[in-house]
């Protein structure tokens, strides 16, 4: 799937593209900037009408609502405003619809959601909303909701909603990063580069995003690397309290940021704590390859100690000579180059026959998409799956 970043603006609709927006597109547009300054309130708005209206719903959503309050509300927003760019829209609405059946999405909940989406609008945008207002949002909601149901009922056919899967190994790697190694009860197809949500047992409903950590392997256990985050219920679960033998659920792959194995480019891989987990994955991919194709990694971490997968990185570079690790550390460095992941890219470069592979926090990515566009990577051979973007942005409870 083709991202739309909505942080940096890669690929707009119709603007960046050089074509003139639709009439519904205008019309969106003004909407969405009207309720630009009440964004708070207009998701609190939308999210009470939905439950007031709908009761039935509540229980499809966590119990706490705020680490995912404004995911719905914020990812039907963004898919309207990209009406115009239809391919790639289509592309993530028919990801984002298969990806809606773990949360036990039917096509009778599209026309509840629809209704209070519209209500919130005319309550909060008064100055732009009108008879013509409503008919865009209206043709561009049945848009979207229809590819999503589609996908779903398709996906139905092939694929199970979520898959049970057993931890089979547990590794502590630092006081608050561990390894975790799990069997999947059925067949799971992914690529390397891609990620996953999950929901522990401990936390019904809540589920989160993590990236695997390698590339399908022939004995079908997945890894991820879960660092616990301050008030991250999942995380701090999966690193602290999981244990082998608890069974998690997945839901499908997702993402955005695979190998094109088409290409001869080479692969700029940078990766900013447990953000290095998929750039492992995408090492193990190209090595399976058996391709010569040069790949530079760049891993960060704020101290020495953080550096908890370098051991890893060095003995696949000693096997590989196509592949170059370089560890970057922010604070106290005594190996590697000290600074700022950004400020080693550039320091490094150029790299203009390279394409970009980023992951990590949001903050480091938006500075390292400057840093990879400034050392001679053109902005759409970038890739990433920043959950700022609409690429990776759930519109579904509990994303």
């Amino acid at each position: 799937m083709t991202a739309i970043p909505a942080e940096d603006g890669t690929a707009a609709a119709g603007f960046q593209q050089g074509r003139r927006p639709s009439p519904d597109a205008v019309v969106i547009r003004r909407t969405l900037a009207e309720i630009e300054p009440a964004a708070d309130e207009v998701t609190s708005y939308f999210y009470a009408l939905l439950f007031v209206n709908h009761p039935y719903l509540r229980q499809m959503f966590p119990p706490a609502m705020d680490a995912q309050r404004d995911r719905l509300f914020g990812a039907l927003l963004k898919a309207a405003e990209h009406i115009d760019d239809t391919v790639t829209l289509t592309d993530y609405l028919m990801q984002l619809g298969r990806g809606h059946r773990k949360y036990g999405t039917r096509a009778t909940h599209y026309p509840a959601v629809g209704e209070c989406l519209m209500a919130a609008l005319e309550r909060f945008a008064p100055r732009t909303w009108g008879q013509e207002a409503e008919a865009a949002w209206v043709r561009a909601y049945t848009a979207i909701s229809q590819i999503m149901i589609d996908a779903a009922a398709d996906d139905e056919l092939r694929a199970p909603a979520w898959w049970q899967a057993e931890i089979v190994a547990h590794e502590a790697r630092t006081s608050d990063v561990a390894v975790v190694t799990v069997r999947p009860d059925q067949p799971y197809p992914y690529r390397a580069g891609q990620y996953a949500a999950m929901e522990t047992p401990w936390w019904p409903r809540e589920w989160r995003q993590y990236s695997f950590a390698c590339s399908p392997r022939p004995d079908g256990l997945l890894m991820f690397h879960v660092k616990a985050v301050p008030a991250g219920w999942v995380s701090r679960a999966l690193v602290h309290r999981a244990q082998c033998g608890d069974v998690i659920r997945l839901g499908p792959p997702e993402g955005a940021m695979t190998i094109d194995h088409t290409s001869d480019s080479g692969l700029l891989c940078v990766g900013g704590s447990t953000g290095i987990a998929p750039i492992k994955a995408l090492v193990e991919d190209v090595a399976e390859r058996g391709r010569q194709r040069r790949m530079e990694v760049f891993f960060g971490a704020n101290r020495d100690t953080d550096l908890y997968e370098l051991d890893t990185f060095l003995e696949l570079e000693r096997r590989h000579p196509w592949l170059s690790v370089r560890p970057v550390v922010a604070q106290y460095a005594t190996r590697g180059f000290a600074g700022q992941l950004p400020e080693a890219v550039k320091e490094y470069g150029p790299w203009p026959e390279f394409d970009g592979y980023l992951s990590g926090p949001p903050q480091m990515i938006r500075h390292s998409v400057a840093a990879l566009v400034s050392a001679g990577i053109e902005e759409r051979r970038i890739r990433h799956d920043f959950t700022g973007t609409l690429a990776a942005a759930g519109m579904s409870p509990g994303a």
